[in-house]
């Protein structure tokens, strides 16, 4: 059988690709590959469950663009399929003067996004928040949290009850394009398609390469590590309480996020992964250390952030001093050592 469409990955990129590919082309033949033993086993099921606004990306970006209708869509997926999701709201607070412009920069930029916030003072952050102190904070209302993997199951209902067939264990050893369709060699079958859609995440530059591209970029894995609060502190915000950025750097620092379970995270930090699908601290995979020591673009990156991955691997290494962190914010709180 040659199906119409062939897509490699079983995460929330995959499926949504494929429910749009469905909704153009109905009644098309669509077959999801996914080499583990079920969804969402990587990026899906390991993130805090945030629908984010938009609010940190260039006004007019496509980023900025597709965050804000992607938010929107996500709360409507939920709405139709009864997936629980919490309108919580965001607070980013400024605990020291030398922050204050930057927070201004982001409430103009949350406007120029067309993202509804409120610039609010200290007064009103602990009204709003009675364990959390700052100078200043923006308020974005439609910050919300979810279970994406929950998310990601009425997803695979929704695709099987189009016909299409997802298909378990099944990882792509081969890829060769022909003039009528494409071959997909698992090592246990040859599968072909006249269209393929590689979603595979952390391993997408490797799929990029079976398939005969050519890439200049690797994937290099980092890997956040967080920290969940004692059930008894659980109440201890309503809302997403996280810092300022800091100017240049690709992390929004350590945050207090809860969770869809009732939980209360706090990070996280950004860590050099040794594996690209090692969640564990130590994991380790000497392939995957090789190409992230091989590749030049590594070492660019890793030089011009020197001061902060220093900052990070001591919020690893030392709890205490991670803690401090999310800390600043929540003065009142002891936090526990």
């Amino acid at each position: 059988m040659t199906y119409d469409f062939c897509i490699i990955g079983g995460g929330i990129v995959g499926l949504a690709t494929a429910r749009a590919i469905l909704a153009a082309r109905p009644g098309a033949s669509l077959l999801l590959l996914e080499k583990e033993d079920r969804l969402g086993r990587h990026q899906t099921g390991h993130n805090s469950g945030v629908i984010h606004s938009g609010i940190y990306y260039a006004p007019g970006s496509l980023k900025a663009q597709l965050c804000r209708e992607g938010a929107a869509r996500t709360k409507e997926f939920c709405a139709e399929h009864g997936i629980p999701f919490e309108n919580r709201g965001k607070l980013i607070v400024a605990t020291r003067d030398e922050e204050l412009p930057r927070l201004e920069a982001l409430h103009v930029r949350s406007k120029e996004n067309a993202i509804e916030t409120e610039m609010i003072g200290a007064e009103e952050i602990g009204a709003r928040e009675p364990e959390i102190t700052g100078l200043a904070a923006i308020w974005v209302p439609a910050a919300a949290i979810v279970s994406y993997t929950a998310v990601l199951g009425a997803l695979a209902a929704e695709l099987r009850g189009q016909g299409a067939e997802i298909r378990f264990g099944a990882a792509p050893q081969a890829i060769r394009e022909t003039g009528s369709h494409v071959e997909i060699d698992t090592g246990s079958e040859l599968l072909r398609a006249r269209r393929l859609v590689a979603c595979a995440g952390l391993q997408s530059d490797r799929v990029a390469k079976m398939a005969g591209l050519q890439i200049s970029h690797r994937i290099v894995p980092f890997r956040g590590e967080y920290y969940r609060l004692a059930p008894r502190r659980s109440d201890i915000v309503s809302a997403m309480i996280y810092p300022v950025p800091e100017p240049g750097l690709p992390f929004l620092g350590v945050h207090l996020t809860p969770m869809i379970d009732g939980s209360v995270s706090v990070g996280p930090n950004a860590m050099l992964g040794f594996a690209r699908e090692g969640y564990a601290k130590w994991s380790l995979d000497f392939r995957d250390m090789a190409e992230t020591f091989r590749f030049a673009g590594f070492w660019k990156s890793i030089a011009r952030n020197i001061r902060p991955g220093l900052d990070e691997i001591g919020n690893s290494v030392f709890r205490r001093r991670y803690l401090e962190a999310a800390a600043a914010t929540v003065p009142a709180w002891s936090w526990p050592t």
